[in-house]
Parts: structure tokens; C-alpha cells; sequence
């Protein structure tokens, strides 16, 4: 979804709510700011702004599109990324993770743009419970599949990570509701730890990602 100046003279200011602009995603959000500023409407450009406020920053190139890191540009399919690390996904459109055989590990996906960096290292939610209807991903079988593999890493206590570069809608996981998939680093593989939160699943690691060989 994405507003040019025609479709948003088409609306009236009194028809964009704060209600109705939580719901976009913040790549649009922003471009209907740009819009509203250029044809002079400030106060669409006034609930833009306080709609963005706190949420973070996307860059974006022409067509919405998420800016994919330099050191990332030749990115593969996710099935292809996986086999290179020796797995073959039971369901390659939708497994998210899946476990080697020569040697038993296991390798997720991380969805990149979703990775939380802080000064200790970085951390992912893996695998959540669907509750009230906020991950109904969980309760399919990809997402039962990932907790199962969850459960493993746990008990290994190492877990291979491919780095899945991508625009999702905001408020939504990206497993089962991606906006656009650019693809996934081969040149750099995650190693992790899983832990146990509650009825959550997390990865968590160091902020350095370095390649795995098999």
C-alpha cells in the first residue's frame, strides 16, 4: 500500500485518524507524511508525526522497499541457504528451521530487520504462544515445527542462525505475514544460544556475527 499525491487528495484530512494511522505500516505512514507535506496539509503531516513517534526508523529506497545492508547483497533463496548448510526443510515455503543430519544440529532463519541489539549482545523471540490471537503462526504446523526444534537447540545448547532480510507489516510476525522477502545472507551464519522464557523461545547471542563452517 502506498499513497501518491492523486489518492491522497482524493480524502479528506478529517478522514485520516489516529486510529486509522496506527493500523499502517511505517513505510506508508511515512510516505503519507511526505504526501500531506507537499500539498500543505499539516495537520495530516501533525497526527503522521505522533503516529511515528516511538517506532523505529525504516529506510527506505524507491518502491518502499527495505534497504538491504552492503555487506548483504548477494542473498539466496531460504531453501537454497538451508541446503548449503546441509538441511533440507521438510516444507521449503513455509519452514522456518530445520535440523542437519550428519550431525544433528539445528538451523533457524532470524528475520534480521527484528534482531534486538543491546550493549550485552542481540536476542530474537523464536517461538511464541498464541495467545488471544497475537501469533496464530505458533499454532500452525511451520510454527509447531519451530518449537519443536526450539526444544532441541535447548537441550544441545547451540543453534545455527540464517540471517532472512525482508520488509514485514508492522505488528505482525514475520514468519507468516512478510510485506516483501529480499533473501538470506549465505556468507554469514549466526551461532546461538536458545533460551527458555516462560512459554517463550529466544535466541540469544553475542553482537558479533561471523561465518559457520559446516
Amino acid at each position: 500500500m502506498h499513497f501518491g499525491k492523486m489518492a491522497f487528495k482524493s480524502r479528506q484530512s478529517q478522514d485520516w485518524t489516529p486510529e486509522r494511522l496506527a493500523r499502517l505500516a511505517t513505510v506508508d505512514l511515512q510516505q503519507l507524511r511526505e504526501n500531506a507535506a507537499s500539498l500543505g496539509a499539516n495537520a495530516v503531516v501533525a497526527l503522521c508525526d505522533a503516529a511515528l513517534e516511538g517506532r523505529p526508523k525504516v529506510r527506505a529506497k524507491r518502491g518502499g522497499a527495505a534497504v538491504v545492508p552492503k555487506r548483504a547483497r548477494n542473498l539466496i533463496s531460504r531453501s537454497k541457504a538451508f541446503q548449503a548448510r546441509g538441511v533440507y526443510l521438510a516444507e521449503q515455503d513455509s519452514s522456518w528451521s530445520g535440523v542437519r543430519k550428519s550431525d544433528g544440529a539445528v538451523v533457524m532463519s532470524l528475520w534480521a530487520p527484528a534482531i534486538a541489539r543491546t550493549k550485552g549482545g542481540c536476542s530474537q523471540l523464536l517461538w511464541g504462544p498464541n495467545l488471544d490471537g497475537s501469533r496464530p503462526w505458533s499454532d500452525t504446523a511451520a510454527g509447531q515445527e519451530r518449537r519443536a526444534h526450539c526444544k532441541i537447540a535447548l537441550e544441545r545448547g547451540a543453534c545455527e542462525g540464517l540471517l532472512v532480510y525482508g520488509e514485514n507489516f508492522d505488528g505482525e510476525p514475520c514468519e507468516h505475514n512478510a510485506r516483501s522477502v529480499h533473501g538470506v545472507d549465505p556468507e554469514n551464519v549466526v551461532s546461538f544460544k536458545v533460551e527458555q522464557r516462560g512459554q517463550e523461545f529466544w535466541a540469544v547471542w553475542g553482537g558479533k556475527v561471523v561465518a559457520q563452517p559446516i
